[in-house]
């Protein structure tokens, strides 16, 4: 594997420390700027909008440029955010900040895993993807803990200014260890990838992704009233165990990596199944320490393994103009994250119980498994109209060949025509 995926990593790893740490220093934040939890939690839902905004516009209007131009200058973008968010002297600028924050986020995956594809042999292209999200899914077990203790201990400023320092290194190593002649955009532009969008396999791997991902939001957002209040686990003990779903989360990314190198879709069927098994068996392993632990870690584990298979399919449906799809899909995974928190909060707020959000998860993951079902059909269906097709060609082909014979009344006849 190539070291240029190290700077993705690195760049993946300062992107999901920023996304996440903030739900840990919500108080700090709170106290400092005088404002109420609530109003703060609204800095985690203008981050998300930022990655939903972004992801497309961005890929879209960097289609022609290349590749590696476009890594750095999101980069750039990615640390001007955090340090305006580090130095804001109000809660409106905050805002303002963890929005424009998020704005490289999805289109930094979705090029990084344009660029990461391209950079190894086609039966390694699942497994590059899943490196670079690899420094998503080792930030929540080393990247988010460690940054909130910095800010509950130093003030949550020194924690973004210590994102932006992660995200200059990642621009030096980008700059050391991508080509700067490997990958350039398309040359179809806009118009190429507006249209490689447009596509119907490449919006059913796009809501196989919200459903899919959905379903570990309906219940991984409600994790900690089920560890605390069904499984019996003290509040201080839930930071370790979210540590644990990210150990689960980067095992099952590195295997998904592996195996959808050798069967693509069998790996995202098998990952959404292990996903809706483990969510439909929540209310049963939440009734003891420990196995919700085990519960935590297998959680990671199952929705992981489907990501880099979900990020390939996308490119692959688009493969004439992929920068624009990868990225969309990027803001699929955050749309999963919304909906699939609104969702287990209603099965919460219906009175079913502190385990029924996870039960909501597995009734998505089943939503998945249909939707990667009917792309399969489709899928198979136009492999089917393509044989035929070529068929048909070839049989006109030997039609257009064969010798134009005329009636003649012998054999002799003819054989002098000829």
């Amino acid at each position: 594997m190539p070291l240029a995926l190290l700077a993705l990593a690195v760049g993946a790893f300062g992107i999901g420390t920023t996304e996440f740490v903030m739900m840990g220093l919500l108080p700090n934040v709170a106290d400092d700027l005088h404002i109420s939890i609530p109003s703060a939690g609204h800095l985690v839902s203008a981050y998300a909008l930022g990655v939903v905004i972004g992801a497309p516009l961005l890929a879209a209007l960097t289609a022609r440029m290349p590749r590696r131009r476009v890594l750095v200058a999101l980069m750039v973008l990615f640390v001007a955010g955090n340090a305006v968010s580090a130095a804001a002297p109000d809660y409106h600028l905050l805002m303002a900040a963890r929005f424009v924050s998020g704005l490289p986020h999805g289109a930094f995956f979705g090029v990084g895993a344009v660029v990461a594809t391209s950079l190894v042999a086609p039966e390694r292209k699942a497994r590059s993807v899943s490196l670079m999200f690899l420094g998503l899914t080792v930030a929540n077990v080393i990247g988010v803990p460690i940054a909130t203790l910095m800010g509950q201990q130093l003030g949550w400023r020194a924690t973004f200014l210590a994102v932006s320092a992660i995200g200059l290194a990642a621009i030096t190593t980008l700059l050391l260890l991508v080509p700067a002649d490997h990958g350039h955009g398309e040359s179809g532009g806009l118009r190429g990838e507006l249209k490689a969008l447009g596509s119907l396999p490449v919006w059913l791997s796009l809501g196989t992704t919200v459903a899919g991902f959905g379903a570990l939001f309906a219940a991984y957002s409600y994790v900690t009233p089920m560890l605390t209040g069904a499984a019996g686990f003290a509040e201080a003990s839930v930071t370790l165990l979210l540590a644990l779903f990210g150990v689960g989360a980067t095992a099952g990314n590195l295997l998904g990596g592996r195996l959808a190198d050798r069967s693509l879709r069998g790996t995202l069927f098998g990952g959404l199944v292990s996903l809706g098994v483990v969510l439909a068996l929540f209310p049963v392993l939440m009734r003891a320490e420990w196995s919700a632990a085990v519960a935590v870690v297998l959680l990671g584990t199952a929705a992981f393994i489907t990501g880099s298979p979900l990020q390939l399919m996308v490119m692959e449906k688009a493969s004439a103009a992929p920068s624009l799809a990868s990225s969309a899909n990027q803001a699929a995974f955050n749309l999963a994250n919304a909906g699939g928190a609104w969702i287990g909060g209603l099965a919460l707020a219906a009175g079913f119980g502190l385990t029924s959000p996870a039960v909501a998860g597995a009734a998505l993951a089943v939503l998945g498994i249909g939707v990667a079902g009917v792309a399969y059909g489709v899928d198979l269906r136009r492999s089917r109209a393509v044989v035929a097709s070529a068929t048909t060609g070839r049989g006109l082909l030997v039609a257009s060949h064969v010798p134009d014979v005329v009636s003649a009344p012998d054999a002799g006849q003819t054989t002098r025509r000829r």
